[in-house]
């Protein structure tokens, strides 16, 4: 009898123990991958609505407009353009504000269907999300002050603080080209841009498009010579969206090839781009 209770209580022991560990396997796995229903499916019903991560704090490209209660940029018509096209009105487009931070993580929780938002291609990024085409040229640059010695990212050195945001590639390039200058890495451009003007740092490195738009309203400041990397921006969707991104590619192309693209281009920087950086 007592062996019996004893054989019991390890058998529920044992039971317990594999039960516990079934739970923990099951949760781990759901916690890393979020189901997610095929968007293309999703539109063709009656949801049309596509979400898109853009950013609010980028000028040019995405920013609120406080006169009339609206985010307006480059990223944001495009985004409404393909909305129209997959599906037949851009009033289904629907943003949500991310950060270079948050954009991939908000993407693949499924909070949002589509990344617009100044976001380089590269190969890191392409092993946990999709691209489409290039969508938009850029390349990184410096942003300082008027009367600044910098001229290129050569004069960088030990004595020089870089200001730049966390999650972009541009830290990341500063890191490895000028691993001498100092490097503070903070939420937003508009937080960096505080920075560079109250003297803590000597200049603001981000994609040069960005910078145009910074100094757009900040005519003291200009870009340190030319670009000194290439920084393709893409359109990121979910690594099980392939129509999507598909629909995505041909929309874009379609664009280009009816002028569409180049309007919208010229309405945001033809301007900008006349009164040059320098």
């Amino acid at each position: 009898m007592t062996f019996l209770k004893k054989y019991s209580k390890v058998l529920a022991s044992l039971i317990f123990t594999l039960l516990v560990i079934t739970f923990v396997l099951v949760f781990s796995k759901a916690g890393t991958s979020v189901s997610q229903p095929d968007i293309v499916q999703r539109l063709s019903n009656k949801d049309q609505t596509i979400v898109w991560g853009i950013k609010n704090d980028t000028k040019l490209f995405g920013f609120y407009n406080i006169e009339n209660g609206e985010i307006e940029g480059f990223d944001i018509d495009v985004a409404k353009e393909l909305t129209k096209r997959l599906t037949g009105d851009s009033k289904h487009a629907k943003f949500v504000e991310v950060t270079s931070k948050t954009r991939i993580p908000l993407l693949r929780n499924g909070n949002i269907d589509a990344i617009i938002a100044t976001m380089t291609i590269n190969e890191a990024r392409k092993k946990v999300v999709d691209f489409t085409d290039t969508y938009f040229d850029a390349g990184q640059s410096l942003l300082v002050a008027k009367d600044s010695k910098i001229n290129s990212i050569d004069n960088l050195d030990a004595s020089t603080t870089v200001v730049s945001v966390k999650g972009s590639t541009s830290s990341q390039n500063i890191k490895k080209l000028a691993p001498q200058a100092k490097l503070i890495e903070l939420e937003t451009y508009a937080e960096g841009l505080t920075a560079l003007k109250a003297g803590q740092g000597d200049a603001l490195t981000t994609d040069n498009a960005i910078l145009l738009g910074l100094i757009s309203e900040n005519p003291d400041f200009r870009l340190a010579g030319e670009n000194f990397t290439e920084e393709p921006y893409g359109i990121a969707v979910n690594k099980n969206q392939a129509d999507f991104k598909k629909q995505l590619n041909q929309a874009l192309a379609a664009m280009k090839a009816d002028g569409t693209y180049q309007k919208i281009y010229d309405k945001w920087f033809a301007e900008v781009l006349n009164q040059g950086g320098n």
